[in-house]
Order: structure tokens, then sequence, then C-alpha cells
């Protein structure tokens, strides 16, 4: 209830209304309409993203986990040369809210690191598919990518969490 009394008055704020519009799409979720969801890139349950690149695959948090995050202060990531397998943690986010582990959603090697997130961690929060990357990794079970969700499963698994 709380949460429809504040979408209203956002709503209100920036001068948005839906009255007399018809609407085809079942009801509106706070994912969808507050966090980027990226075609071309695949997901994991824990909100990590993958966009593969050929021979190397670069991952990093969704809109979505940093939205829920909050603001980014701290980010502890691998070296390259580290090795990371599929739902294991690679590094952390610390937020203002709370420390979070990341996890990897293939297997691999740690190729390149984000060093960029070690000066300016509010990067995750800005830009969170494009300078927020974390990692790059060179992937040992390509096929691993076949088990993540494509952008319609995610965006579903998203409003169905932020449902409960």
């Amino acid at each position: 209830m709380a949460l429809r009394l504040w979408a209203s008055s956002a709503a209100n704020a920036l001068k948005i209304s839906c009255s007399g519009a018809t609407r085809a799409a079942p009801a509106y979720s706070i994912s969808r309409y507050f966090s980027t969801v990226l075609d071309g890139l695949k997901y994991s349950s824990s909100h990590e993203w993958v966009k593969n690149d050929g021979s190397v695959a670069t991952i990093g948090i969704t809109d979505h986990a940093q939205g829920h995050l909050g603001e980014v202060v701290f980010v502890e990531l691998p070296e390259a040369g580290a090795k990371v397998s599929q739902g294991g943690a690679f590094g952390n986010v610390e937020s203002v809210k709370a420390t979070s582990d990341v996890n990897s959603p293939i297997s691999g090697e740690v190729v390149e690191v984000n060093d960029k997130l070690s000066e300016t961690p509010g990067l995750i929060n800005s830009s969170p598919y494009e300078d927020g990357w974390m990692i790059k990794v060179k992937p040992s079970s390509p096929s691993e990518m076949d088990a993540l969700l494509d952008p319609a499963k995610y965006t579903k698994h998203c409003e169905e969490e932020d449902a409960h």
C-alpha cells in the first residue's frame, strides 16, 4: 500500500498520468519501471549479468541489484588469473545499506578486472552495464551460458521477487 502511495505521489510530482489509458500488459512492477534489463545479455537469478564477447565474457551486477543495494562505496574483486566457478562468490560489494557477495554466473579464468571500481565504486550505480562492469572471464564451460536467464525471464524473476 505504501509503495502504491509513493508511486502515485511520484507520478503526480512528475506529472505522469495513466488515467484513460488502456493496458494490454500485466500489472506494473517496480523492477519493470525503475530497473533496466538489456537485450543481448544473460542474467543469473542472483542478479549478475554476462555479455558473451566470443572467447571472453564480461560480468557485472544488474541495475536491479544496484538499485536494491543503494550507493556502492567499496568493491572487492579477484585478481587476473583467478579461477571462478558458476554460482561461487568472486568478490563483494559494500553499499551504504549492506555488504553482498557477487557470484559468478559462469566458470572460467579471470582475464581482466575493472580497476576503475577501486577508485570509483559508484560506477556500479551510475553505469552497471557499461563502466560498472566487474570482471572479464575466459569461460571454461561455454554451455553454462545456456542455463542463464534471457531478458524476459530475468524481468519476470525480478517482478516475482519484488512482489514478495
